[in-house]
């Protein structure tokens, strides 16, 4: 039990035993924290504890199925978009569900389930690439910034049902957001428009995930 606990507190992650199957919980929340250490006040998920621990699962054949929880305000581009792509290459069965928020990077980890869900009450938002720290003033940079914005709208339209115009053009809103650029879209609008599978809370994704379980890691809505 004691190991248990330190694995949420150092990691956010946890098994779930006794029950109808043995899935795995793995929160991701605040920020998404890459090459640079954050410091204290911030909220943060490291990539270097949630790698391993994806690696982890996928080999244990104990763990049927994984459920990952987001709320997250963003945070380093690359790294969450290199967990993202873990999650998405897993053949354990993954459902996520979005509570609070999903900001900038927390939407390509969002999709990257094979089925995820979202709260009602929650929200996605959408906005540009942005980099901190010394840019240089050189086309090289913009060219930088466009390819790495391609290969996250990449990411998200080939894991989820979104259109890449529509995805493109919330991006790029300038009529919604105060002093920024992008869209949010709550719950009912990130399923409406293709982003998110399902509108739901727990029981639906952990109802899911357990059939997902019980028919061989298919989708919802895959054919058998």
């Amino acid at each position: 039990m004691a190991d248990s606990k330190d694995e949420i507190k150092d990691n956010g992650v946890t098994s779930a035993h006794n029950c109808r199957h043995t899935i795995h919980c793995l929160n991701i929340i605040g920020q998404i924290e890459g090459h640079y250490v954050l410091d204290e006040q911030n909220k943060t998920t490291k990539y270097e504890h949630i790698i391993p621990a994806l690696v982890a699962i996928e080999q244990d054949r104990s763990v049927e199925g994984l459920i990952i929880i987001l709320n997250t305000i963003g945070g380093d581009v690359e790294a969450g978009l290199a967990i993202a792509e873990l999650i998405a290459g897993m053949k354990t069965p993954t459902v996520s569900l979005v509570i609070g928020g999903g900001h900038s990077i927390g939407v390509p980890l969002a999709v990257s389930a094979k089925t995820s869900f979202i709260v009602p009450s929650a929200s996605m938002t959408i906005h540009p690439v942005r980099m901190n720290g010394t840019i240089l003033g050189v086309p090289q940079t913009l060219a930088y910034f466009d390819r790495m914005q391609d290969r996250i709208i990449d990411f998200v339209t080939k894991n989820s049902r979104i259109k890449e115009d529509v995805f493109r053009s919330m991006m790029m809103n300038t009529q919604e957001l105060v002093l920024d650029v992008g869209s949010v879209a709550d719950g009912e609008k990130a399923v409406e428009l293709g982003l998110i599978d399902r509108l739901g809370s727990l029981s639906d994704a952990i109802g899911c995930l357990y059939d997902m379980i019980e028919n061989n890691g298919r989708r919802y809505d895959e054919n058998p």
